[in-house]
């Protein structure tokens, strides 16, 4: 049954994404025309402060205790994140431990491709490069190339969060992945699902010859109490009471330079994830009995329990004023309709903002390039 708690969580986040695309972001899309890389280090900066707010409210409204230990990160390391999807929204519980341990301002999220009609939500994510695909490593591989050179070309550092297993952890997936295991005389898991690592090593190999990747960053994330898998749950009230993250850090150079001994790296790490969580849910349900983490957060948690405040205190705030103003003046209500237009029509023809943005990129790339051509002709 839908819940008060969960109407409000989900009401709040997407008060916070809806206005926040067209009063914050949208004022930015110009710059996008004259320099596509001013554009992405400032709206990396105004996404970032809307992540703080799902952390808000899961730990300050809602007390879920998030609990890191292993390797941590070093912040502003640029890397590549892999996890286990347990549930469809590991991605957002993701940001409970980047905000301790690494700056916001650095994620991008593979994510399907449906998701950026969204309102709010998608629009938000269009103009935050996430990557967006279709499942189908034929149609998906090519914008993969197009989005890691951007990001190589601007100097853009970044963590891109993946998901080597597809989809999220339920009895259908886990009976699909032990037919394909039996298929190919692989071990069955009960805790993850067989990865499928072609996407992973383009990601790793294109990352590391454009010189944007200092490690890799393998996260499990468990669940000790409640899980919940959807959406759905949320909207119940099913929040989790807590969120475990046991972090591996693995420096670039330590990774294998073949693509087949990176696809079997990959598998590796997936068997000692089934192992690590075997070990958690039927023992202790700590990761590490120390409780600790190698690398301590870049920030305190007196600093972290400000952000989240401030961040509560200020997309609420923000929401509130926005509904003023769009009551008191014409102006700002034909200046919301006619960006919901623009976000609307923009998405259906030509394909969402990421799109338009690296269509920026190369034209000027393509000019700087004709200049030096005209230059030694000269």
């Amino acid at each position: 049954m839908v819940s008060w708690r969960g109407i409000y969580f989900v009401f709040v986040l997407f008060m916070g994404s809806f206005f926040g695309s067209i009063f914050m972001l949208s004022p930015f899309l110009p710059l996008m025309f004259l320099s596509p890389s001013w554009y992405r280090w400032i709206t990396d900066r105004i996404v970032a402060t809307w992540l703080t707010l799902p952390v808000a409210l899961l730990e300050l409204v809602f007390g879920a205790k998030v609990v890191i230990t292993g390797d941590g990160f070093i912040p502003g390391e640029r890397s590549v994140i892999i996890m286990n999807h347990r549930t469809r929204l590991d991605w957002m519980f993701l940001w409970n431990c980047l905000l301790r341990y690494s700056y916001l301002r650095l994620e991008k999220i593979c994510l399907k491709s449906s998701l950026k009609a969204v309102p709010g939500f998608g629009w938000a994510m269009q103009i935050a490069a996430f990557i967006f695909i279709r499942r189908k490593w034929e149609e998906d591989k090519s914008h993969f190339e197009a989005m890691l050179d951007y990001f190589c070309d601007i100097k853009e550092p970044l963590q891109l969060l993946i998901f080597p297993e597809g989809t999220d952890l339920t009895e259908n997936t886990k009976a699909r992945s032990n037919a394909f295991a039996e298929k190919n005389g692989l071990e069955k898991y009960d805790y993850v699902l067989h990865p499928r690592t072609t996407g992973f090593t383009f990601v790793v190999d294109r990352l590391r010859e454009g010189n944007n990747l200092d490690a890799i960053h393998d996260i499990t994330v468990a669940y000790p109490h409640n899980i919940p898998q959807t959406e759905k749950h949320l909207l119940n009230g099913n929040f989790p009471k807590e969120i475990h993250f046991h972090v591996r850090r693995y420096p670039v150079s330590s990774l294998p330079a073949s693509k087949d001994e990176l696809q079997l790296w990959c598998q590796q790490r997936w068997k000692e994830k089934e192992d690590r969580l075997r070990a958690f849910y039927e023992g202790e349900k700590y990761f590490d009995v120390t409780r600790r983490s190698k690398i301590p957060p870049c920030k305190s948690e007196f600093r972290v329990h400000l952000i989240k405040f401030m961040s509560l205190l200020y997309w609420t705030s923000f929401s509130v004023a926005m509904c003023v103003l769009l009551s008191m003046y014409s102006l700002v209500r034909w200046y919301f309709l006619i960006m919901i237009v623009i976000f609307v029509l923009q998405e259906k023809f030509l394909g969402g903002l990421e799109l338009i943005e690296l269509a920026c990129h190369r034209y000027y790339t393509n000019r700087q390039h004709q200049g030096v051509l005209a230059n030694k002709r000269e």
